[in-house]
């Protein structure tokens, strides 16, 4: 009993690389077209994989500047101290509205600054910083949408060939068939791995987003209060 135990032992090692092997072997023996679909798949997952790496890295920076600059902001009574405070935190959205409106202020010194027109400013600045963290998001978007057709399209032309191939065989059993469909729906699989990240990703960060872009708009009516009261204007 022990030698057939450890003979079977030996099979399931030996056999274990096959198995191991097998979709490296799909993919080889896959048609032209469907190679084509899988590299199209390749380049689409990871170019959303350097996004979602290098965005989660912006926006840990910039959330983790602005909590910064905000303790900042409450220690500061003027805004002569909160122009020295925020030189280190350059990657930080509420930075660039703060010296928008500085740059408003200033460029307004030979006339009399109004709150409309630094408002304007800061709006205007809180929007291409919005535009900034939303950068590359919209690759994220199109690949959880069209990376799942596009491994369909690959299976759909895998599934054709499979019968077409079928049809010029002398055998019509599921094994004569079954290699071809195996094959095809490599590419699905290969659609949903790439668009799964990018949808989850992207989901993620647009709410991360959405935060930073309700502490801009936060920020925004505080400091205009204390321009209103440093500068005395309305």
């Amino acid at each position: 009993m022990k030698g057939k135990y450890l003979i079977a032992l030996i099979l399931s090692f030996q056999s274990a690389p096959v198995a191991q092997s097998g979709l490296a072997d799909l993919i080889l023996r896959a048609s032209p077209i469907a190679k084509l679909v899988l590299f199209i798949l390749l380049v689409f997952s990871i170019v959303s994989w350097a996004i979602i790496i290098s965005k989660s890295i912006a926006l840990k920076k910039a959330r983790r500047q602005s909590s910064e600059f905000l303790r900042v902001f409450q220690n500061s009574s003027r805004l002569s101290d909160l122009h020295a405070g925020s030189a280190a935190f350059t990657d930080s959205p509420l930075v660039a509205i703060f010296r928008a409106a500085q740059q408003d202020l200033s460029s307004a010194r030979s006339g009399r600054p109004s709150l409309e027109a630094v408002n304007r400013a800061m709006q205007s600045a809180a929007i291409d910083e919005t535009t900034r963290l939303e950068h590359s998001l919209g690759w994220l978007a199109s690949t959880a949408s069209a990376a799942p057709f596009i491994g369909l399209f690959g299976t759909v032309v895998g599934i054709i060939i499979a019968f077409q191939g079928l049809s010029q065989t002398s055998s019509s059993s599921i094994q004569a068939v079954a290699p071809g469909i195996a094959e095809a729906l490599v590419a699905t699989a290969a659609g949903i791995a790439a668009a799964v990240p990018a949808v989850l990703a992207y989901n993620h960060y647009l709410s991360r987003v959405k935060l930073l872009a309700a502490e801009m708009d936060g920020f925004s009516l505080r400091l205009l209060n204390l321009i209103e009261q440093e500068a005395g204007i309305r």
